[in-house]
């Protein structure tokens, strides 16, 4: 079994390379345009297999051409799918992301389609407790919760890539270890105005081993208990930043999965994330856990 399994959005996206964001109502042609997988969890855990975790996704999927795609995409990076349930009828989870080369952005227009829900069988939940460290993102709310307690029954943990504000967070906020939030969730779940006091705040409303606040080409910060520290975001000539943040918690799991601490799977999650965005992919581009390495030294910072 997986040491490392994940609950959460799984999402066929397609990426179109633009020069720039078109005005509204007008015509502009794409540089590039591609088929990939993408959603927080799957990609997270695609990036995290990459790395050498041993990884597998336990979710809902079409049967459609959509599903199709995202099952011969975890495959390709290592991903186990066997506790994929798969649907016949239904339509995928999909998005259309843009990405402007002029500014270095992405914008994404998603279509949540219409699978049923996740609930958990014998063998998905046989997974969950024998595994490591469970990956969620606020979907699948029912069936993260119920994994989320399963894991700690069974000795594990759970990482929590919080950026989508959902109906009942709390739920799964209060079963976390990892929390790793974006800061516009940071700042918008507890009312704070700077990532600093958000953390604090997160850290005594929820009790995890950790907070960690992403802030993009900011780097980010780190807080369990004593100081706030901050780790920086690495240098990188930027080429496609869909993903950053999905490849970040699926490195900082691969960290926590190598053994270790959290102050270095932030360094080493940073570091992934900045040569992910080197290429044009969000999963394509993770580097190999070798390259790393390197380049952490290359930039001053050894593991």
């Amino acid at each position: 079994m997986a040491k490392l399994v994940g609950i959460g959005a799984c999402v066929l996206d397609t990426l179109v390379r633009v020069p720039r964001y078109p005005a509204e109502d007008t015509k502009l042609r794409a540089t590039v345009s591609r088929r990939a997988g993408g959603g927080p969890v799957a990609t997270g855990l695609a990036a995290a297999a990459r790395l050498g975790a041993d990884a597998a996704y336990i979710g809902v999927l079409s049967d459609d051409a959509g599903g199709q795609f995202l099952l011969q995409d975890f495959a390709r990076y290592g991903v186990d799918t066997a506790c994929v349930t798969t649907c016949g009828g239904y339509r995928s989870f999909t998005s259309v992301v843009w990405l402007s080369e002029a500014a270095a952005t992405r914008t994404c227009v998603f279509d949540k389609g219409d699978l049923p829900p996740l609930a958990l069988d014998e063998r998905q939940r046989d997974a969950v407790e024998q595994a490591e460290l469970l990956l969620v993102d606020g979907n699948e709310l029912d069936a993260a919760v119920e994994a989320a307690q399963r894991i700690h029954a069974a000795g594990g943990k759970v990482l929590y890539d919080a950026g989508g504000l959902y109906d009942g967070v709390e739920r799964l906020l209060k079963l976390t270890d990892y929390l790793i939030p974006s800061q516009e969730f940071a700042l918008a779940h507890t009312g704070c105005r700077t990532a600093e006091q958000a953390a604090r705040a997160l850290y005594d409303a929820y009790r995890p081993a950790c907070v960690v606040i992403t802030q993009g080409k900011d780097g980010g910060l780190l807080f369990a208990g004593d100081d706030v520290l901050s780790y920086p975001a690495y240098p990188a000539e930027v080429v496609d930043s869909n993903g950053a943040g999905d490849v970040f918690h699926g490195a900082f799991a691969a960290g926590l999965l190598k053994g270790y601490s959290v102050e270095q799977c932030c360094h080493f999650a940073s570091a992934v994330s900045a040569l992910k965005c080197t290429g044009f992919g969000a999963r394509e581009s993770v580097p190999a856990f070798d390259a790393v390495q390197s380049y952490l030294k290359e930039n001053g910072y050894a593991l």
